[in-house]
């Protein structure tokens, strides 16, 4: 019998895509959308939020590997990539902190899960 899948991993797995959506259109606009010293500002923004997006980004893929696989591990690198993320750039913490307790309770539950899979495969391996 195949583990199930995490309903909360998959909650999370999609709001940090959401999350990371925003991000680029939000700071894609920002630049594209200004100009002269304004852009420059933009620019300069972007630069520092960039660590950020990009370690949301990873957390998204171990979210989405941790779900398709349901494999425990990926959806633990994610939540703890988020943790990163919110020490990266604090000022997000609105968007990053709902992520990371969706990603840890995502994690306990899929292990919760193939812990369930595991144990009612085995007995029927035995006989």
């Amino acid at each position: 019998m195949k583990a199930k899948r995490s309903v909360i991993l998959l909650i999370t797995a999609i709001l940090s895509t959401a999350y990371f959506i925003y991000l680029i259109a939000y700071f894609g606009n920002a630049i594209g959308g200004s100009t002269g010293d304004e852009q420059i500002g933009a620019a300069i923004a972007t630069a520092l939020i960039m660590p950020h997006m990009i370690v949301v980004v990873l957390g998204a893929i171990f979210c989405w590997l941790g779900y398709f696989l349901r494999k425990k591990g990926f959806a633990l690198v994610g939540a703890i990539l988020f943790c990163v993320a919110l020490a990266l750039f604090f000022m997000y913490f609105m968007f990053t902190v709902p992520l990371i307790v969706l990603g840890f309770i995502g994690y306990a539950n899929q292990g919760k899960l193939n812990k369930a899979a595991a144990s009612a495969a085995a007995p029927a391996q035995n006989v």
